[in-house]
């Protein structure tokens, strides 16, 4: 099992930047393939970025490409979102998520991010 937890979030003007960080606990953080997820306010979640094991591949939701960067340091146990030129519509929770399987197991608990115009 492996716990996750986000820090980063905050409130920033639009075309503002902000790197999201997601700290793993456990021994086996380079076996799960790592996603960030979005969720706003009446609106269901979203996939926003995922990586592979040992990050040699990435993947983006089309909303989010050329702006975020997803990045992953297995030597810390930590999953990167690197958030530039930042739109109002980016406000939303931002949350990691684990898997070794087709479905994401485990959940952090999410950081606000907020993007004033």
């Amino acid at each position: 099992q492996v716990q996750l937890v986000e820090s980063g979030g905050g409130l920033v003007q639009a075309g503002g930047s902000l790197r999201l960080s997601c700290a793993a606990s456990g021994r086996t953080f380079s076996s799960y393939f790592m996603g960030w997820f979005r969720q706003a306010p009446g609106k269901e979640r979203e996939f926003v970025a995922a990586i592979s094991w040992r990050g040699g591949s990435t993947y983006y939701a089309d909303s989010v490409k050329g702006r975020f960067t997803i990045s992953r340091d297995n030597a810390k146990n930590t999953v990167y979102l690197q958030m530039n030129m930042l739109k109002p519509e980016d406000t939303a929770v931002y949350s990691c998520a684990a898997r070794q399987e087709m479905k994401y197991q485990y959940w952090g608990q999410g950081t606000q991010v907020t993007v004033s115009s």
